[in-house]
């Protein structure tokens, strides 16, 4: 069985939303029924509000797994990925068997790695690599 860790590469992350979209989409959810969001990291003061000041702005994005996510249970009982992972843009969602090579690739390449807190309540299995 391969490993059912999802890694994402924040250095990759754009903040398209594509993950987002395409689970809603490919799991035929709701409108607005976002099992993953993605969350725009900043100064903290505004929505989509850059850290920095003019012309050193910088901006970063983390999407994040609700509790309702399954991974696209039935894509992986047919060996396919996730919705979200097989859509990622920029290959910034990585899973399967070589999640574990690419979380040490990442820390030799001084990657910090790292779960979201238990308070977030978010899905188990997403790991956050950030050299940041």
């Amino acid at each position: 069985m391969a490993d059912a860790t999802i890694i994402v590469d924040l250095q990759r992350c754009t903040g398209c939303w594509t993950c987002a979209m395409s689970c809603m989409v490919g799991n035929r959810l709701d409108d607005g029924d976002f099992r993953v969001t993605v969350r725009t990291l900043g100064s903290g003061e505004g929505i989509d509000r850059p850290a920095g000041e003019w012309p050193d702005l910088r901006m970063s994005w983390m999407p994040v797994w609700s509790k309702a996510c399954t991974k696209c249970a039935p894509r992986l009982a047919e060996g396919k990925p996730p919705y979200c992972v097989h859509s990622c843009p920029t290959r910034a969602l990585m899973f399967g068997e070589d999640v574990p090579a690419k979380i040490d690739e990442l820390k030799e390449r001084g990657f910090r790695i790292f779960d979201l807190p238990a308070w977030e309540n978010s899905k188990d299995g997403i790991r956050y690599a950030s050299n940041g």
